[in-house]
């Protein structure tokens, strides 16, 4: 009888991959055989796309006497989810004649209903870069997808409600066009233009009373990118730092927004919204080692991945359990998370900063001179096992959040603003990005540094390398602890429109290590 061919794309890891969709109609006893890997989901748009086609108004393939083959190429590509509906619908309509369109250059997504409706899909923004990466001009998908898809320059996008309105609009089988077929014809959506979200301001470091050396902490972690840990016992406002951080970060460029908005469609927490705000992910204490690092049969992202560019959040820290915790070491290391499974491999970005709240104990009185600690030795010692060296090597800077003097809690105003602090952050910002194009890096912060960018960008003088050698080996530190003092000492230095690194720049860096070795 006929045959003809259809575009679609489905998501493959954090990006789109093209598929393309044959059908070949045969006379002979009815049946619909969907091919080329094809989980549930895909398998079972036989049935949707039958009802959706009649529900609209046209010739049900279940009331035709023929055999429908549906191929979904590349055949070696598992095809998952319900990307394809919309696209074997039409397949089938313009191979039975109850359609005419030209398909080149088109490509078409999204869940059908049953009764023809159009559902949202995940991940419209990497479909819609690859599809304009590989020459297509325009793009179908469901209304709740194209203000996301729009965000693309230089490829046309449509939005669409149901089956009945897109053949209305791509039926090129009405030889006149008046003015009642004109009404019926798709709008192009426009140009989705980037906003800069100011709203998410979930609380201002003037609200919290005291803690100066916390806030010192965090302010140096935002200019340098650096990770941070905050100790101390319950109710100290660590939490509520924590919160604070997120707002002082600079914002994002209109190359992250892409980036970010596209790993978040694909996880599918994006809600249609754009990202345009540094990503605050906090996990609860309780989260699985997939959720956290990500994974699954087909590798997805995790929480790592959720949070880059922006703030993972991890409160009551050594109460994860303990693989979750080693997990993070090739994250905070390499700000990327490799993982390989059985069925396929997947390297995921995870540049973020990682900020993590714990107690001194389990009971949090430990060393309190309000409270006494009713911890076991056993469960202190259990406790500190929680955190292992290596974690706590990558963990830059240590500070300590104490009780707070009753007083302070009444007193009227608090500390310096979130917007004095993020502009100092800002301007250190511009001092390493200065530094890093002079030397052709592409890095953002000096927390991205490597040993050999150090020795290139970095001169200290012979007076603070002693100074340094001398604390690094009283304190037993490691090499990878060494290098980190170094690059903190960098952002405090900028931070301080400094030149050059200082002692006081190194007594600084040195004190925000665990007061432990590690």
């Amino acid at each position: 009888m006929a045959f003809a061919r259809v575009y679609s794309a489905q998501v493959n890891l954090l990006s789109g991959a093209i598929v393309t969709i044959e059908v070949d109609l045969s006379r002979g006893l009815h049946a619909f055989n969907i091919v080329g890997l094809p989980d549930k989901a895909v398998d079972e748009s036989k049935d949707r796309v039958s009802s959706a086609i009649k529900n609209s108004g046209f010739d049900s393939p279940k009331t035709k006497n023929q055999k429908i083959i549906v191929s979904l190429s590349p055949a070696d590509l598992k095809k998952e989810g319900p990307f394809f509906d919309l696209a074997i619908a039409l397949s089938y309509m313009l191979a039975s004649g109850d359609v005419k369109f030209n398909s080149e250059k088109k490509i078409f997504l999204g869940e059908l209903g049953l009764d023809g409706t159009l559902r949202k899909i995940r991940g419209a923004l990497p479909l819609v870069q690859e599809a304009k990466r590989k020459g297509f001009e325009e793009v179908y998908l469901p209304k709740e997808n194209a203000v996301e898809a729009a965000l693309i320059d230089g490829i046309k996008i449509f939005g669409v409600n149901n089956l009945k309105e897109i053949v209305e609009h791509i039926d090129e089988s009405t030889v006149q066009i008046d003015d009642e077929v004109l009404k019926r014809k798709i709008k192009e959506q426009p140009k989705t233009e980037i906003t800069f979200s100011k709203e998410r301001k979930i609380s201002d470091f003037a609200d919290v009373r005291g803690q100066e050396g916390a806030k010192r902490g965090l302010e140096i972690a935002a200019a340098g990118g650096h990770n941070i840990a905050m100790y101390g016992p319950p109710g100290t406002g660590k939490t509520m730092l924590a919160r604070a951080f997120s707002g002082i970060l600079p914002d994002l460029s209109m190359d992250e927004v892409l980036e970010l908005t596209g790993i978040h469609s694909v996880a599918g927490v994006t809600n249609g919204e754009l990202v345009s705000l540094p990503p605050f992910r906090a996990p609860h204490h309780t989260s699985s080692y997939v959720s956290l690092i990500g994974g699954g049969s087909f590798p997805k992202p995790g929480e790592v991945t959720l949070a880059h560019r922006g703030v993972l959040f991890l409160d009551e820290f050594p109460e994860f359990d303990k693989r979750v915790i080693e997990s993070l070491r090739q994250p905070l290391e390499d700000n990327i998370v490799s993982i390989s499974r059985a069925k396929g491999s997947a390297v995921f970005p995870t540049n973020f900063i990682l900020v993590s709240a714990m107690n001194p104990c389990p009971c949090g009185n430990s060393g309190s001179k309000q409270k006494a600690c009713i911890c076991r030795p056993s469960d202190l010692d259990r406790y500190k096992r929680k955190l292992s060296g290596p974690i706590m090597d990558r963990i830059d800077i240590w500070v300590s959040v104490g009780n707070i003097d009753y007083k302070k809690l009444g007193e009227e105003g608090g500390g310096e603003k979130s917007e004095n602090i993020k502009n100092r952050i800002l301007n250190a910002r511009e001092i390493q990005k200065k530094r890093f194009e002079k030397f052709n890096r592409n890095i953002k912060t000096n927390s991205e540094m490597n040993v050999k960018d150090l020795s290139n960008m970095i001169n200290i003088s012979d007076e603070v390398r002693d100074l340094l050698d001398q604390s690094a080996e009283r304190l037993s530190l490691s090499a990878r602890a060494y290098h980190r003092v170094i690059k903190i000492a960098r952002t405090i230095a900028d931070l301080e429109n400094s030149e050059d690194i200082k002692q006081n720049h190194i007594l600084e860096a040195i004190q925000y290590r665990p007061k432990v070795n590690s």
